[in-house]
């Protein structure tokens, strides 16, 4: 699916649907009214053998905004404005192309288009980092003449270059598609009574991030997660499954992990549990002494239940000896490779939307990598689990 917004890049929109279609995609293309002032709905429905979808009034069924986002595989947006970025960002819902963005269930990929002031706004900035956060990707702006004679960052990515992302987008798509893959997100928490518990700040970002880019790649992912704000919805890829404690997390886990190639604990599991869930508040009088016990140990249970086809990833958040430390974890609980962050890097850790990580092989060997958005670090993780999966043949 392509959206054309009312760029004068708008005219490249021509090219990269003909190229679409010539590579054997099915392209319905949803152009702005501002954009039908550049190109003619006519040039792109006489290429895309299809329907122009314009206004979001019809009752013709493809001109249902729900039906065409879950419809496509892929919904790229070429050229996207400075104002439809907004739209997009802000959750606005004023035509086709910003309903069908809300209604639409598969992979986003957005090439803006703009001067280099509105590019470089920190309103415009705030809206990337905004989508970005949300799983879209952003193909890069190139720096050239742009329309206002300027000469600097902002115009579209050209066609060919569109086409090539779109190739390998459905190259790692393929790849990966046959596979399950289990996913734990976000803190547990341990009741002592029916007010207080024992948790901890983890937001559930990084293992949400980590769903939607494994479903972007066509991988069936069942999604265990504990109590967060973030928001995901569940969709044809991903299944999502609500807890709380880690018991029951633990669960959960054990009991999809046969049907799954893959697991990735994300989760900040709480190592330790009240001996005793309380039925009444606890009245405060003076010290009190809590008595805690182990909670269950999810990677270790999947580990004694692993078989040569499945691979398990974990996290390691350590403040000292990080290395060492995630070293050793690995190697006891069995992970195929573990991504070790530290809180004392700024930026990295609980609550925030950016990740500074290592990967920790069993061979002693690791590989840093820079500070990123949690997304983009999601991929970087995907990336691992196909190279590894490749390496014991288990795709292709």
């Amino acid at each position: 699916m392509l959206g054309v917004s009312g760029s004068i890049a708008a005219y490249k929109a021509v090219y990269l649907t003909r190229l679409l279609v010539k590579a054997g995609a099915s392209v319905q293309v949803i152009i702005t009214e501002s954009a039908e002032d550049l190109v003619t709905p006519l040039t792109f429905s006489t290429l895309s053998r299809s329907k122009v979808h314009r206004q979001l009034s019809s009752d013709e069924q493809w001109d249902n905004h729900v039906a065409l986002g879950l419809w496509a595989d892929l919904f790229i947006v070429a050229p996207a404005t400075a104002n439809t970025i907004s739209k997009f960002a802000t959750g606005s819902c004023t035509d086709m192309l910003s309903a069908v963005y809300l209604s639409a269930r598969c992979p986003i990929m957005i090439a803006p288009a703009m001067d280099e002031d509105m590019w470089r706004h920190a309103a415009t900035q705030r809206n990337v980092h905004t989508l970005a956060s949300d799983g879209v990707q952003f193909l890069p702006v190139n720096t050239g003449e742009l329309a206002s004679g300027l000469v600097g960052p902002g115009r579209m990515a050209e066609p060919d270059e569109i086409l090539t992302q779109v190739e390998i987008f459905f190259k790692k798509k393929s790849r990966l598609t046959p596979l399950t893959a289990l996913v734990t997100a976000g803190p547990t928490y341990e009741d002592i009574d029916p007010v207080r518990y024992i948790g901890n700040r983890s937001s559930g970002k990084m293992g949400i991030a980590l769903a939607k880019a494994l479903s972007s790649r066509g991988v069936d992912v069942h999604l265990i997660i504990g109590p967060t704000r973030d928001a995901i919805r569940e969709n044809d890829r991903i299944k999502i499954y609500r807890v709380r404690s880690a018991e029951e997390m633990a669960e959960q886990s054990i009991a999809i992990w046969p049907s799954c190639q893959v697991a990735v604990l994300a989760a900040a599991v709480a190592d330790y549990r009240p001996a005793g869930r309380l039925d009444q508040k606890l009245k405060k009088s003076g010290d009190m002494t809590l008595r805690l016990v182990r909670t269950p140990d999810i990677a270790v249970a999947l580990a004694k239940a692993k078989t040569n086809h499945q691979i398990t990833v974990g996290f390691a958040l350590e403040t000292e000896n990080e290395l060492e430390n995630a070293a050793a974890k690995l190697h006891r609980k069995k992970f195929d490779f573990i991504v070790l962050n530290s809180p004392n890097d700024r930026g990295a850790g609980f609550e925030y939307d950016t990740n500074k990580v290592s990967f920790v092989y069993a061979d002693g060997s690791h590989r840093d990598l820079p500070l990123k958005q949690k997304t983009e670090v999601a991929n970087d993780i995907v990336e691992e689990i196909e190279q590894i999966l490749a390496e014991k043949k288990q795709i292709t």
